[in-house]
């Protein structure tokens, strides 16, 4: 898994936000935001999903911002449940930004992350969206409708949030979802495969 060379404390709207920034391997052709699954189940942003997007993201040239949402880490805030987290990723994607340029925005998320980055989706505009896993189901607020475009990739054998459930929120917008055969949710002993999945659909 990759190493935090490079941490940033970003400013976001309930203080600072801890962040790990995987440069691009080559010339820079975008950004993204990769946010962590549920921290009250022990998620941070050195999650292996997380990482292993951020490592086959940043071999296609994308800077990739890994923070740590409100209240986790060295993140300050508390844990808001999905809500104030879209704030703390519009914050990171605007520094991100001013320190990039303005250069393609993908977001992306693994669990409660993909929760968020589809919320965020709803609020800004963005080139790409990824959702690993994502959790359809478990907050109050619904998980939004996304872009038709969306890759999201789903294990067969999901123990955390059930193939169904995914795909009873994906039928009605007629949204594809990639199915990893045999893979649970976090995706143990199928990272490497993950990864090269990502960079062979995105």
């Amino acid at each position: 898994m990759l190493k935090a060379l490079n941490k940033q404390m970003i400013a976001g709207p309930a203080g600072l936000l801890e962040t790990i920034v995987v440069p691009a391997q080559g010339e820079a052709r975008g950004i993204a935001v990769i946010c962590h699954p549920n921290p009250l189940q022990g998620g941070t942003n050195t999650n292996k999903v997380v990482q292993t997007a951020a490592k086959a993201l940043s071999q296609l040239g994308y800077v990739c911002y890994c923070p740590n949402l409100r209240g986790v880490g060295e993140s300050e805030g508390r844990h808001d449940y999905g809500q104030g987290e879209v704030e703390d990723v519009i914050a990171v994607v605007e520094h991100a930004r001013r320190e990039q340029g303005v250069l393609p925005l993908a977001l992306a998320g693994f669990s409660f992350g993909g929760f968020v980055a589809a919320r965020t989706r709803a609020r800004i505009e963005a080139d790409k969206l990824l959702l690993m896993g994502v959790a359809v189901g478990k907050y109050p607020i619904p998980t939004p409708e996304v872009p038709a475009d969306t890759l999201v990739i789903h294990g067969e054998e999901d123990e955390v949030i059930p193939l169904g459930a995914v795909m009873d929120w994906a039928r009605p917008q007629g949204l594809p979802v990639l199915v990893f055969p045999g893979a649970g949710h976090f995706f143990h002993g199928k990272l490497v495969p993950l990864g090269k999945m990502i960079q062979r659909c995105w």
